[in-house]
């Protein structure tokens, strides 16, 4: 497996190819209007996954730096996953400084529970206590 290179640098991402894969082909964020991404980047602390120039990983913590922090949009390209990086990105998201310390990590995620059991994500202990606002169709809907 080849190592990949890890940044929290914005400016080193290509911000077009992390926006066209999350507006066209992940299952949570299908119609991801540009100006919405724009925000999310440009207020959340994001990690890029590189092979050589070009990046194949993202995901961003939405965080205060202090006492939580919501883990979103982590993907591999698909033509690089099974190879390992999922695992070196998350090996990075958990090990970054501004991340250590917090009280509460939370993520939601409809197919890697085993990917993120490994850092130590589980199921909610306390499902009743947490509530959600929900609207899924936000990006496509009139």
């Amino acid at each position: 497996m080849t190592a990949l290179r890890i940044s929290t640098v914005v400016a080193e991402f290509d911000l077009d190819a992390v926006y066209r894969f999350l507006s066209q082909e992940a299952y949570w964020s299908k119609g991801l209007p540009r100006a919405v991404f724009d925000r999310a980047v440009a207020n959340s602390l994001c990690f890029g996954g590189f092979l050589g120039e070009a990046q194949i990983a993202f995901g961003r913590m939405i965080t205060d730096r202090a006492t939580f922090a919501y883990l979103a949009d982590v993907f591999v390209l698909p033509p690089h996953r099974g190879q390992g990086y999922s695992k070196q990105l998350m090996d990075a998201v958990v090990a970054h400084p501004d991340l250590q310390g917090l009280r509460r990590i939370v993520l939601v995620t409809g197919d890697a529970h085993g990917l993120y059991a490994r850092y130590g994500f589980t199921a909610l202990a306390a499902p009743d206590r947490y509530m959600e606002r929900h609207q899924p169709g936000i990006y496509t809907s009139g």
